[in-house]
């Protein structure tokens, strides 16, 4: 789920920056290019952690997951800066949920390689 916000959110940004920028800002082309930055990064991860999940590949699973765990927590940290309590309690409340998802992962897993 995390990484496939993520990705909504960038392809979002792409086709209307209105629905993410603040509300007295206009888009620009700086805020497209941000957006195109943004969209590179999360659309293969979503679709590579999509193929992890589809193949079982639990190793790809958990680096992935906690990759996306630190992209969230990171996302937090942004609205943090921005002074944006709504940017900021989202991401952090997916990243607390992700980070508890992969410790739940590893522990399943390593209990059924014993």
């Amino acid at each position: 789920m995390n990484v496939l916000v993520a990705a909504g959110f960038s392809i979002a940004g792409l086709v209307s920056p209105k629905s993410i920028l603040p509300v007295s800002y206009v888009p620009t082309e700086a805020s497209f290019i941000f957006a195109m930055y943004a969209a590179a990064r999360t659309i293969p991860l979503a679709f590579i952690t999509l193929i992890a999940i589809y193949k079982n590949w639990e190793p790809a699973v958990l680096i992935l997951g906690t990759l996306a765990g630190f992209i969230q927590l990171l996302d937090g940290g942004v609205g943090l800066l921005q002074h944006d309590l709504g940017k900021s309690i989202g991401p952090l409340v997916i990243a607390a949920l992700q980070f508890c998802a992969m410790y739940l992962l590893s522990r399943s897993a390593r209990s059924s390689a014993e």
